[in-house]
């Protein structure tokens, strides 16, 4: 348990319990409460979920779009280079 605490457990949770009050005190006078705390950070999960799930929706937008173009051009390549390797054989 020692070890795990980084010393004495007692002594260890003594010194998380006053910097606990004194953290409480702080945020208390700027008016701040363990409820908005919460509701933030769970605000902040949620966006971060959604921006997440919208970059997806970006990239395969913009995948699709490229594609069109892209794949068109690389299939007329590729033949273009089949029937040239062919000529050259004969």
């Amino acid at each position: 348990m020692n070890r795990f605490f980084g010393g004495p457990v007692l002594p260890t949770i003594f010194k998380l319990a006053v910097a606990s009050i004194a953290v409480g005190v702080m945020l208390a006078v700027f008016g701040i409460k363990p409820i908005d705390l919460w509701r933030d950070f769970i605000d902040t999960l949620a966006r971060i979920w959604e921006m997440g799930f919208e970059a997806i929706e970006w990239s395969v937008q913009y995948l699709l779009l490229g594609a069109v173009v892209v794949i068109p051009i690389f299939v007329a390549v590729r033949l273009w280079s089949m029937l040239m390797a062919r000529g050259g054989k004969e």
